[in-house]
């Protein structure tokens, strides 16, 4: 009996924490989303759907431009992590564990300050423009800050190094002897990669997408600071409904929203892997 029980208290302490921080605070906000009423005087629970059709139709371009911008990010992550991480893991040599802590290093620093250090970095009279714009390069009327550009850069500097992460130990793994016995068969280089490396490395590059694109998304300090009027993501207005506002039964209709959108991407993205090996090896 004892062995059989032994699983399930092994996992009953993680199985608690979910439930108290994170099953219980849903159920709650799912119930305030159907809500009406005001701080005053209260809410009760009217089973408000119309909540929901209000919430996406008058944030529906926030919405879309969060996604994209997520979308971008991500892409962008990918490009600049795996090279990374394929050095790391195979010319890295001894010094593996000192590149990986140079990565992690800027993660010593407050998410907040590290956006705002980038804010002036971008600014025209920052060290990057202004020269520029002094020798011609660029004209007097470019700027950095306040645009797309701004805040997808912030949010790939930010998350950056959460896709370098799981890739790198993705390409860790592989086995050095499955790369020689690819060149030794005659495959060049990029053969090599595109038939070997990569589709090896697909659990890693699973993982890191669901590390970076779901945070990215519903971000909202990059655009916050980083960018303008012109660039509100939904996080932003989330937070506004709910600090600024108080207009609860919004904020959390639109989070709901959000997080539905945000799981049939990331089960569309699994689905069209067509490995279900790849989510046992991301969830692990």
């Amino acid at each position: 009996m004892s062995r059989r029980l032994a699983p399930y208290l092994l996992i009953l302490p993680g199985g608690l924490w979910l439930l108290l921080f994170f099953v219980v605070p849903m159920v709650a906000m799912l119930s305030l989303s159907l809500q009406q009423g005001d701080v005053v005087s209260g809410y009760q629970l009217t089973w408000h759907w119309q909540t929901y059709v209000d919430g996406i139709s008058n944030y529906q371009t926030q919405i879309i431009r969060s996604l994209w911008y997520g979308f971008i990010t991500t892409v962008l992550q990918i490009v600049l992590a795996f090279p990374i991480a394929y050095w790391i893991a195979f010319r890295g040599g001894r010094n593996k564990s000192v590149y990986l802590f140079l990565i992690l290093l800027p993660f010593f620093v407050s998410f907040v300050l590290r956006t705002i250090s980038w804010k002036f970095i971008l600014t025209d009279e920052s060290f990057v423009l202004a020269p520029l714009k002094d020798v011609g390069l660029v004209s007097q009327d470019f700027h950095i800050l306040g645009t797309p550009m701004a805040v997808i850069g912030g949010l790939t500097y930010n998350f950056l190094p959460f896709m370098i992460l799981p890739i790198y130990v993705a390409l860790e793994r592989i086995d050095p002897r499955v790369v020689e016995a690819a060149r030794d068969l005659y495959a060049s280089p990029v053969q090599t990669f595109r038939k070997v490396i990569f589709p090896l490395a697909l659990p890693g590059v699973f993982a890191g997408v669901l590390m970076t694109f779901v945070p990215a998304s519903s971000d909202y300090i990059n655009s916050e600071i980083l960018g303008s009027s012109g660039t509100t993501m939904i996080g932003q207005v989330i937070q506004s409904q709910y600090l600024r506002s108080q207009n609860y039964p919004t904020a959390a209709a639109l989070s709901f929203a959000l997080m539905a959108i945000l799981l049939v991407g990331i089960f569309t993205y699994a689905r069209a892997l067509g490995t279900e090996d790849v989510l046992k090896v991301a969830a692990r």
